[in-house]
């Protein structure tokens, strides 16, 4: 499976408010090209928090595409905190909770993975994933979604657009987060693919070292 993680973050490195709230750091023409990536994979992954806080479609625009396709929206959720009347529950595209095995509740409009045992294990739900037919997908947060995914190895790329703003704060959330590296052996290596300007911000495009 081909994964692309993409996200936008400020000059200075956040990616939300220090509350959290979600932040608008796209511009126009990066918003064009995120949804142009959303219509080009088979899903969409996120994680519990970005549900809780965004509340997301997780779908393809008609102002970009008159005819979008539809990709699976899969939520990483390991205690079954996805709220009945959440966006991603909508039943316009079809929609995955991945919980880990001790959780038993279900989900209105969706289906349900269990994988892992007191959290999402996601080394074990990519090949699960691919035999649903999915064998590209989006993953676009949060922090410590991002993070698991690069610690892992798992992710192919990594896209980021840069905005025009400066957001500060020690506990302002940043692409990656989780645990991070504790060692130099745990840095996750990128290798720079291109970088060029985007309206008014900048898009760095990278390969994550395996």
């Amino acid at each position: 499976m081909k994964v692309t993680i993409n996200c936008a973050m400020s000059a200075d490195g956040k990616i939300a408010l220090n509350s959290r709230k979600q932040t608008d750091i796209s511009n126009e023409v990066d918003k064009k090209r995120v949804h142009e990536l959303r219509n080009s994979v088979d899903a969409i992954l996120v994680g519990i928090g970005t549900v809780l806080t965004d509340d997301p479609k997780l779908t393809v625009k008609e102002k970009y595409f008159p005819d979008p396709r539809r990709p699976v929206r899969v939520v990483l959720d390991s205690k079954g905190r996805t709220p009945p009347h959440a966006m991603v529950l909508n039943g316009e595209s079809k929609t995955v909770i991945v919980t880990s095995e001790e959780c038993t509740r279900e989900f209105p409009n969706a289906e349900t993975i269990r994988c892992g045992t007191g959290r999402v294990d996601i080394e074990r739900l990519l090949p699960l994933l691919e035999e649903m037919g999915i064998h590209s997908m989006l993953v676009e947060g949060g922090a410590e979604v991002i993070w698991s995914f690069l610690k892992a190895r798992l992710a192919d790329e990594l896209l980021i657009f840069i905005g025009s703003m400066v957001i500060g704060g020690d506990s302002s959330p940043t692409p990656a987060g989780g645990d991070g590296a504790s060692a130099m052996d745990d840095v996750v290596e990128l290798r720079l693919r291109n970088a060029e300007v985007v309206g008014d911000g900048v898009l760095v495009e990278y390969e994550v070292v395996k």
